[in-house]
């Protein structure tokens, strides 16, 4: 049975990214770049006015002075009269420079004098002009393989004309619940019956970090309806079964698994909750064995499952930072495991501070609700006093923001 850590890493090392597809660019939101993209010219592509105003010649300006006014040039204008000694010509932002003009004049530190202007302030070249290439210059790298698509990267690659980006491909994530006692959303839950809540957060979770989730319902309790669903679900790129991996009559996984083929890594893990976790592989594809109890279905994705779903979809950072949270109360557990404690962060005078999210027991679903960060406690201590800081990953991105 390994560590958490040991465990953790043996699933890093068995998965690699997928393959690389090219997608249109707003299809590649949230997706991670699979080469560098390397702008085709200059930005911006010419010398232009950083304001509406007047371009003109440093030279011939003077506070109080004035100059006329000889012509214009819109925003997206072509034809750019030249500035002549001792004249102006009127711009708008973005317009390109016109020959001679070294400066631009805003409009709001002229007065307009029929057809000249008053200058209120001195000009200094090259006062309010973006010059060309000073953003980017062809041949530069704008976005870096390993980068993850966000509006700024959509806007940089438009501004470029890439219509299509090479990114790294979905994980398609088969998700199989098994056992007699669930039933599908919608039916009407009796004695000794479950609904199978567990495809669809997982469902979510897998949704969540961009992977596509495919759910193939139950596999009941029998050889022959494990191994068809688990034979469709390698189909996948990466198989996820719920339930079934405990040592019960019923708890046909392993063996199944092993009838088609999979190769078992391990059975099991110091982690507490979440024990009765297993890891194998098939041809290639990852196949994770998770508990069937919905707390436990949660946090062992999000440690275990979660990191390895990233680096195949090309993330270099696939484990969430840990932050030092201040606990505001005793927390005791038993030596020998690692134990994720589900706790509430909040940010006071930039301290983070951790109270438990509840009743740890792994039955008690609204920890989950309350619960924004995971302690890792370590496997072999087993006190921990009220102001000692612990190691949490953060569930929410908006903890940081929480202090009133």
């Amino acid at each position: 049975m390994p560590t958490f850590e040991v465990a953790r890493s043996m699933i890093l090392a068995s998965v690699s990214s997928l393959g690389v597809e090219r997608v249109e660019l707003l299809a590649a939101l949230g997706r991670v770049v699979a080469e560098d993209v390397v702008a085709p010219w200059d930005m911006p592509f010419y010398d232009n006015s950083a304001m509406d105003g007047f371009a003109v010649r440093a030279a011939d300006c003077r506070a109080g002075g004035s100059l006329r006014v000889t012509g214009y040039i819109p925003a997206g204008g072509t034809v750019t009269p030249a500035v002549e000694p001792g004249c102006a010509v009127r711009i708008m932002t973005g317009a390109p420079i016109p020959p001679g003009g070294d400066a631009v004049v805003p409009i709001e530190e002229t007065e307009q004098r029929d057809d000249a202007i008053l200058l209120m302030e001195s000009v200094k070249r090259p006062q309010h002009i973006r010059f060309r290439g000073e953003d980017v210059r062809s041949g530069d790298t704008v976005v870096s393989a390993g980068t993850i698509i966000h509006s700024p990267e959509i806007s940089m690659l438009a501004s470029f004309g890439k219509a299509t980006v090479p990114v790294y491909r979905r994980a398609r994530v088969a998700v199989l619940s098994t056992g007699d006692e669930l039933i599908e959303l919608g039916e009407q839950p009796v004695s000794g019956k479950i609904i199978n809540s567990n495809a669809l957060s997982l469902a979510a979770a897998i949704r969540e970090i961009g992977a596509e989730p495919v759910i193939l319902g139950i596999a009941r309790d029998s050889r022959e309806s494990h191994r068809e669903k688990m034979a469709e679900g390698l189909k996948a790129d990466v198989l996820i079964t719920s339930a079934g991996v405990s040592a019960g009559d019923l708890d046909l996984v392993r063996d199944c698994l092993a009838e088609i083929g999979v190769r078992q890594l391990f059975w099991k893990v110091e982690i507490k909750p979440g024990g009765p976790t297993a890891f194998g592989m098939k041809e290639g594809k990852p196949v994770f064995s998770l508990p069937g109890n919905p707390v436990s279905t949660m946090i062992t994705f999000e440690e275990l499952v979660r990191p390895a779903l990233l680096r195949m979809m090309g993330h270099r950072r696939v484990i969430k930072p840990y932050v030092q949270a201040t606990l505001r109360g005793e927390v005791r557990k038993k030596p020998g495991k690692v134990h994720f404690l589900r706790v509430r962060i909040e940010v006071e005078n930039g301290i983070h501070w951790a109270t438990s999210a509840g009743d740890q027991n792994t039955g008690i679903l609204g920890t989950m609700l309350r619960a924004n960060g995971i302690a890792v406690l370590p496997k072999d201590k087993t006190v921990f006093s009220p102001g000692e800081e612990v190691a949490v990953h953060l569930l929410r991105n908006d903890v940081g923001m929480l202090e009133e």
